[in-house]
């Protein structure tokens, strides 16, 4: 979901934002409109930044910075002041583009114009996270080529790419299906698609009038929103340094030193270290053993284990109080909310067996025929996830982690009511402590009440990347999840 890079980029003096209008009053220089001829140099400065040809780029920047001191008057008396959208650009530029000489050079453009007396913006977060240590995202080593390449074409890159990135192979083919969604060709209007992931799909009453094709469209478009609004939470992703909330005017307080709301603070560092290291040995035995395993279980037994393991109280994080106004106007019902699929001393809904309606018998061929090429495209995407590996599980290397990565795929689809005849759901409670299902649950079904405590609680011994790769398993296994419902209904209103 990008923005045009150049959008807003203006020059304003005695800091009014209104375009077009000249100053009467304060310094001397004139406020320039977007159709003057240093500003649009600016805007077209901006544009090229994102080319795939060095020497372009290079040039872009000079450019770039000489507009950039230009508008700031330092080549004649008077100053002007630059818009508060063009100081976010270049604060987002600093923070994040994978291109080092672009970074440095948006950091110089802010130092020089705070030196000028200009009010710059600075970023209230360190990282992308508030979760994972702007520091040890560095140390995890993240694709810088996954990340050139999705600053290139969206002239961004955002903190939820930043933080996929330490899957790149996941990462790649994501930015693939979400351009195919919002961008390419496809039966519903693009102006429709983003308003699309927020709604509901058709007001109470209104005349049937979707064709399949775009029906089809809607929902995948929708199930993606919703599926990564958990990983958004899950990996407690802070705001872009250029949004609402991302960013402050305000200098830095010395006596106050900022620190996460979202911090878990630990009394005992070294005891959990050591209790850490425990839970891995013991979760890496009960993986050889399960692997080993001979013993075949009745399909009775099957059954009655995964109605228990569905039917277990897993609690969640403290519910939160009522969306904020800017979310609540897109709301009819405010109260509508996850539910658990089977409520204790209540007469649970029919279960989806996996056998009758699957992904790979039937949701693929349906969305590949009404939506060519997005079958496709997400059957990739779970592919990639599900096969996702790099034999490695907390200090121990050349592990095979198949076992565990099932588990908690189908985890979550158990949460949903959707049941695998052939697997034995008694691998999930040996393998998923209860602190890893608290999280996954409160994740898949309440994002929003997703906090850094129960997020520090599970696989404490655990790479941050191995936990994001826990969050994609659950974000991929949710969207499914979500489409096979859909698509199932969709498939009997066909017959």
């Amino acid at each position: 979901m990008a923005s045009n890079p150049a959008a807003g980029f203006t020059c304003q003096a005695n800091g009014q934002n209104t375009p077009g209008r000249v100053s009467g009053s304060g310094p001397s220089c004139l406020y320039q409109s977007e159709s003057d001829p240093d500003v649009v140099a600016i805007v077209k400065s901006l544009d090229r930044l994102c080319s795939r040809d060095e020497e372009e780029r290079a040039s872009a920047l000079e450019e770039l910075s000489q507009g950039i001191l230009e508008c700031l008057g330092l080549d004649r008396p008077g100053s002007a002041r630059l818009s508060k959208q063009t100081l976010l650009h270049l604060l987002r530029l600093s923070r994040s583009c994978p291109l080092q000489e672009v970074r440095g050079r948006a950091t110089e453009l802010l130092r020089t114009a705070q030196e000028q007396g200009v009010a710059v913006p600075r970023a209230l977060a360190s990282g992308p996270s508030a979760f994972i240590p702007a520091k040890q995202m560095l140390k995890e080593e993240s694709d810088q080529d996954i990340l050139i390449e999705s600053f290139l074409s969206l002239g961004r890159v955002d903190h939820i790419a930043m933080v996929m990135a330490l899957h790149p192979a996941y990462l790649s083919c994501f930015l693939r299906t979400q351009h195919a969604l919002l961008e390419l060709d496809g039966p519903l209007p693009r102006h429709w698609r983003h308003y699309i992931a927020v709604m509901e799909l058709v007001c109470p009453g209104a005349e049937p009038r979707w064709s399949l094709a775009e029906l089809i469209h809607a929902v995948v478009l929708m199930a993606h929103a919703h599926s990564l609004c958990s990983f958004v939470w899950g990996c407690g992703l802070n705001p872009e340094p250029d949004h609402i909330g991302g960013y402050t005017f305000q200098p830095p307080s010395p006596s106050h030193l900022p620190r996460s709301p979202h911090s878990p603070a630990h009394e005992d560092g070294r005891q959990e270290l050591v209790d850490g290291a425990m839970e891995v040995e013991v979760l890496m035995k009960r993986m050889v053993e399960l692997q080993q395993q001979e013993e075949e279980c009745t399909q009775e037994e099957m059954v009655t284990r995964f109605e228990r393991e569905r039917s277990e109280s897993i609690p969640t994080a403290v519910v939160r109080g009522a969306p904020p106004d800017l979310v609540l106007h897109l709301v009819e019902e405010p109260e509508f909310r996850y539910e658990d699929f089977a409520p204790r001393g209540e007469q649970a809904p029919p279960t989806m067996r996996a056998q009758d309606y699957s992904w790979e018998d039937h949701g693929f061929s349906l969305v590949n025929r009404l939506l060519p090429d997005m079958g496709q495209l997400l059957d990739e995407k779970f592919q990639v996830v599900s096969n996702l590996t790099y034999h490695r599980m907390a200090m121990h290397e050349g592990v095979d982690t198949h076992t565990l990565r099932k588990a908690l795929w189908n985890y979550i689809h158990c949460l949903y009511g959707i049941r695998y005849d052939d697997y034995d759901y008694g691998s999930v409670n040996v393998l998923l402590e209860r602190t890893l299902k608290v999280f996954v649950k409160t994740m898949a079904c309440h994002p929003e009440q997703t906090t850094a405590r129960i997020y520090h609680a599970f696989w404490r011994h655990f790479r941050h990347s191995e936990k994001v790769h826990a969050n994609l398993i659950v974000m991929e296994a949710r969207l499914q999840a979500a489409l096979l419902y859909t698509l199932r209904a969709i498939t009997h209103y066909m017959r």
